[in-house]
């Protein structure tokens, strides 16, 4: 069955899939296609012998923990790539769905440059209500046992990168350190003039935003004049939230980090995610393209289960810290 077009639409509680400069698109197709191109043409390879195997039928990933844990005692690299899912056990909203909503717009239509250049003041009353809920949330069971991992592997020698969608912050609020936040994050500005970047966990960010950002329906806008919007310490620009909206492209550099990691790792584990949000989707089966055991974990299966080793069902809180516990082969000094 051929993969489902790309979706762009946001990952559940952050809006973050968007168009790509085609710079960027380009170096995604490459660096897809020289991945895929061998299993193409293994396919595709004449022979007479009976024991022909088209290398894209794949068996149905596995639900064997013993096998897993085998894999992941063998892993000096292991990249971690995390979605929405992680974060809905804490709580966090998704803003997708029949209740995804704040007030009576959906994410998409307030997480855009466009949104923001019309009224920046109702996108910063969203963006305020979800840095304020963020602050009373925290990290799961998930998020633990992958910050608690890397710790315990880096004193092997081995290491663990945890590549996220989200933007709430919940891995760094865990502990986790190697950390490529491919959509941004909540707590950094970005001025819209001078273009600084800068982390910010002010609450309220600015005073004219105290007490609003209710998501109620029948909340009406605050109306907050521009200029007591937050403002930039160095040149009194506007801030925007530095997340990466919808119509704009991914940092080069975080996409460029991405791809080392994933050329590299010699296990992939897909935590939370639906794999159905572009370039993230292609990530976990670029990995498994070049035969890398590929492990996810999800409430249920996505379009990409079946090109994966594994596949375990259920909350992330509860099937992924017996899967990065200590196994029984490691030597703690």
């Amino acid at each position: 069955m051929p993969p489902p077009p790309p979706q762009l639409l946001s990952p559940s509680h952050q809006p973050s899939c968007r168009r790509y400069h085609p710079g960027i698109l380009m170096n995604l197709f490459h660096f897809t296609t020289r991945r895929l191109v061998s299993q193409v043409y293994c396919g595709l390879k004449p022979t007479s012998s009976k024991k022909q195997r088209i290398c894209f039928d794949m068996a149905r990933p596995s639900s064997n923990m013993a096998d897993f844990r085998e894999a992941f005692a063998k892993a000096k690299h292991i990249a971690i790539i995390t979605g929405a899912g992680v974060s809905a056990e804490s709580g966090v909203p998704t803003f997708r769905g029949a209740g995804g909503y704040w007030r009576k717009w959906q994410a998409q239509e307030l997480a855009t440059p466009e949104a923001f250049a019309r009224n920046p003041s109702r996108v910063w009353e969203f963006y305020h209500y979800r840095r304020e809920l963020m602050l009373s949330k925290h990290p799961n069971p998930a998020h633990i046992s992958i910050a608690e991992c890397e710790a315990r592997l880096s004193k092997q020698g081995r290491s663990v990168v945890v590549i996220t969608q989200n933007i709430d912050e919940l891995h760094r609020k865990a502990g986790t350190k190697h950390l490529l936040e491919i959509h941004g994050s909540l707590f950094k500005t970005r001025c819209t003039s001078c273009g600084n970047v800068t982390e910010n966990y002010k609450s309220p960010i600015c005073p004219a935003l105290a007490g609003k950002g209710a998501p109620d329906p029948e909340v009406k806008d605050a109306g907050i004049p521009v200029e007591d919007l937050p403002r930039c310490e160095n040149c009194n620009g506007l801030l925007r939230p530095h997340v990466v909206w919808f119509g704009e492209t991914l940092d080069s550099d975080i996409l460029t980090a991405v791809e080392k990691e994933l050329e590299t790792c010699d296990l992939c584990l897909v935590v939370g995610t639906s794999s159905i949000v572009y370039p993230a989707a292609m990530f976990a089966p670029q990995v498994s393209a070049r035969g890398v055991p590929v492990a996810e974990f999800n409430m249920e299966s996505t379009p990409a289960t079946d090109q994966f080793s594994f596949h375990f069902a259920g909350p992330c809180g509860t099937t992924l810290p017996p899967a990065l516990a200590r196994h029984e082969t490691e030597i703690i000094s």
